[in-house]
């Protein structure tokens, strides 16, 4: 089984307006490059151009934070739930 990724509807321009996606990956970082290779242009809004995750995006694997696990070195496993949601400001 595949991991699936829940994308937010402002990313899902770049899905075909799929709400989330199903890859194969080993880890945060090799997610973001299939993720890339399926919808071209997606990493750029998620990573800064060294493949840093953006301040403002946050990942959840199965609903942990992955900057309190191993960031995008976090590995992976069938079945898992990737969450991409972005930070929301207001005032």
């Amino acid at each position: 089984m595949p991991i699936k990724v829940l994308v937010p509807t402002p990313l899902q321009k770049f899905t075909k307006n799929e709400p989330f996606l199903y890859c194969s990956a080993g880890t945060i970082a090799e997610l973001l490059d299939s993720l890339e290779a399926d919808c071209p242009g997606i990493k750029g809004s998620l990573c800064d151009e060294s493949g840093i995750p953006r301040r403002f995006v946050n990942f959840y694997l199965n609903d942990e934070d992955i900057r309190f696990l191993q960031g995008t070195a976090t590995v992976l496993t069938d079945g898992d739930v990737v969450s991409i949601v972005p930070a929301i400001a207001g005032g």
